[in-house]
């Protein structure tokens, strides 16, 4: 079947925020990762009577990846289909899923199993990320789809069961129960999320753990964790969380102890036993390579288990398959951090009723414009997003505990490939806004000279996501997401969670317009000429028109590049299609030529929007910056909103990031045009066409 066919990426992005309005990307709706509709493939296989083979994650060597095997292993891998394996008792899952279904196989992959185990332990987690009805019998056709949450969305990943292996054996995750193979398939739809099997060498336990769930994460650095971290953990695991540690840093040696550094774990349970007449607090977890156990105080084998009540030594007592207790006390020193990582967080509040409440924003720094860096570049900081935040009076109910907001940043990927993304230093900044500073719009740099955040998360870190609890009283407060150096570009989502009840704005969200254009005065500005100069115009249309008195694109290139660039041409410029593209928007009769009144009209706008280029080059060095160009757009009668004029900027400017005068002239003309098309047939904010006025409106223009 060959594949969809997908949208460039303007039109995805439209249809994404228009898919998210309506619902789409939510655990129930999830959007269709690499437009793949499982539906609509199942339902060609089975009249056709094929076994799917996936060709956006094919099975050869790209969806393996580069460096993960040695060049002889490589040429050795058969992708070979569960029911070739195990013919006729191929299974998905084998009784239950559990835990100790698999072990870790050839990729550096153990936070993603680490998180699969703690995923075991939650049914309705579980069945949002394995969707139930799919099976090696009914109507089976080589097909299955999984559910991640990635960035924002919910996504439903289409892969065929093709599985890679080596002397009929998996490569990969390999299932304890020879013919179960939920855990092989969960890793390879991981893996096409990620780019290939490779991409998914080394990570964050709590990447896998957001991507499972969706939800909130909270991060615990176990040398500076709360006293009653214990009491956190135990709280969180009988709500039915989602938990997960690491060791400190290392090349995944295994210490004396048993315990291997780099690596991570999942937390499985958390239990106080009396031994003797003394509480312990205990931890339980488990090795994702189903061996290699701790072997101090309460693992396995320890005498310590004589010390507590036989029920509680039946219970808890485990065998060697990966899964060891330890004391809360050893968990903090072996150990370098946890995360947690739930739908509500609602358990950090004990018994109380209170609720926490969720917000979040889509953002982007563009470069040039909103990559405004740290606090300490004062002259840009101002240019960040900005965030105004409104918190509520607290409910009595909330009172209780230190803190009442928890702020996380996390930054989008910039590649299809997990592993060539780099992560920028990334951070946030809270302000409180003073009453008589409430204003709209965004603050420049005078409020913030001189004014020290309330609450930062410094220092800053090169990292997927960043978060930070902290206590904020009743008020208004402005947060700034930002990188740690300008000029970085990326995307963001900012998500706010707050005990209380919350208002959250984007500064563009602040001012109400009729449209995002806005054009000033209903006109644009003139270009004032006197009688001398209207003559200069005629003979210029003299001299470049035809024997038919109508200058066409060539000759209005020609004219361009000898009066107004000088002579100077421009390949970046005044090119021919951009020639093409200035005729048609001037072009009232729709022939691609000028006569001389539209000529004329064109002539002086032309000379207008010259005057103004250059009256507000402010550096004197022939082109725009993103300030510049913000003040040009007004001058001419066009007020932007800021994401339209982001946008305008990262397409006009390209590599250099400045604007030109013939690419300026080319923004205006074409700016006006389409804003005063909308506007001339909007109602209630929309137009409607048909096909054949939307392809002449758009490709004639």
């Amino acid at each position: 079947m060959p594949p969809p066919a997908v949208p460039h990426g303007m039109c995805l992005k439209v249809i994404n925020n228009r898919n998210m309005k309506g619902g789409m990307g939510s655990e129930t709706n999830p959007l269709k990762f690499m437009d793949q509709d499982c539906n609509v493939l199942q339902d060609y296989c089975l009249k056709t009577k094929q076994r799917f083979v996936d060709d956006f994650f094919p099975p050869d060597p790209r969806s393996i990846g580069e460096g993960l095997l040695e060049p002889d292993d490589m040429a050795r891998v058969e992708w070979i289909r569960p029911t070739v394996l195990c013919p006729n008792a191929a299974e998905l899952i084998v009784e239950t899923v559990s835990r100790f279904d698999y072990a870790q196989g050839r990729v550096g992959n153990c936070w993603f199993l680490a998180s699969v185990g703690a995923l075991t332990f939650q049914t309705k987690l579980l069945q949002k990320v394995v969707p139930d009805g799919q099976s090696f019998s009914h109507n089976y056709t080589g097909l299955f789809h999984f559910r991640f949450w990635r960035f924002g969305n919910w996504y439903d990943v289409v892969i065929d069961d093709k599985l890679p292996t080596i002397g009929r054996q998996l490569i990969f995750v390999k299932s304890k129960t020879f013919n179960e193979f939920w855990p092989a398939l969960l890793e390879k739809a991981y893996a096409k999320l990620c780019g290939s099997y490779a991409d998914m060498h080394a990570g964050r336990v709590s990447e896998a753990l957001l991507d499972f769930t969706g939800g909130v994460h909270m991060h615990y650095e176990l040398k500076t964790a709360p006293t009653d971290l214990w009491d956190i953990m135990h709280r969180a695991y009988q709500s039915g969380v989602l938990m997960g540690c690491e060791t400190p840093a290392g090349n995944e040696e295994r210490l004396p102890n048993g315990i291997v550094v780099g690596h991570a774990y999942t937390v499985t349970k958390v239990y106080q036993v009396m031994s003797g007449r003394n509480p312990v607090k205990l931890v339980r977890l488990f090795n994702p390579w189903g061996d290699s156990e701790w072997n101090g105080d309460w693992s396995d084998n320890s005498p310590l288990w004589n010390t507590v009540s036989n029920e509680d030594h039946k219970q808890l007592q485990v065998i060697e398959n990966g899964e060891f207790w330890m004391s809360m006390n050893d968990f903090r020193r072996t150990f370098d951090n946890m995360d947690i990582c739930c739908t509500c967080p609602d358990f950090l509040e004990g018994k109380s009723a209170c609720h926490w409440i969720s917000k979040f924003h889509h953002g982007s720094w563009v470069s040039g414009s909103t990559d405004g860096g740290g606090i300490s570049y004062t002259d840009s900081f101002c240019k960040n997003p900005q965030f105004w935040l409104k918190i509520e009076e607290l409910d009595k109910a909330c009172e209780q505990g230190q803190n009442n907001v928890l702020v996380t940043l996390i930054q989008k990927p910039d590649k299809r490939h997990r592993r060539r993304s780099a992560h920028h230093g990334i951070g946030f900044y809270v302000f409180a806004i003073p009453p008589e500073m409430r204003s709209e719009g965004k603050f420049g740099s005078s409020f913030f000279h001189g004014r020290k955040p309330v609450v930062t998360s410094e220092p800053f870190q090169r990292a997927r996501q960043v978060m930070k609890f902290f206590r904020l009283e009743p008020g208004e407060y402005l947060i700034v997401p930002s990188t740690h150096q300008p000029k970085m570009k990326g995307e963001f989502i900012l998500s706010i969670l707050c005990k209380n009840e919350i208002h959250i704005q984007k500064d563009t969200e602040r001012i109400e317009k009729d449209f995002l254009v806005d054009l000033l005065g209903g006109s644009e500005v003139h270009y004032t000429e006197d009688v001398e100069e209207r003559s200069k115009t005629k003979a210029l249309f003299r001299q470049y028109s035809d024997q038919y008195q109508v200058v066409d694109a060539e000759k209005l290139q020609r004219l361009l590049h000898e009066n107004l660039l000088g002579g100077h041409k421009n390949p970046e410029g005044f090119g021919l299609d951009s020639c093409r593209s200035i005729i048609a928007m001037s072009d009232l009769n729709v022939t691609g030529r000028l006569l001389g009144p539209e000529f004329i009209r064109l002539w002086n706008r032309i000379l207008t929007y010259k005057n103004i280029f250059y009256s507000m080059d402010s550096s004197r060095d022939g082109v725009l910056s993103f300030s510049e160009l913000q003040n040009a757009l007004e001058k001419t009668g066009l007020h932007l909103n800021e994401d339209i004029l982001n946008l305008m900027f990262v397409r006009y400017s390209g590599a250099t990031e400045q604007i030109s005068l013939e690419g300026f002239i080319c923004l205006v003309m074409r700016l006006n045009c389409v804003a005063r098309i909308f506007q001339r047939l909007c109602e209630n904010g929309k137009i409607t066409l048909d096909e054949s006025e939307w392809i002449g409106l758009t490709m004639y223009s």
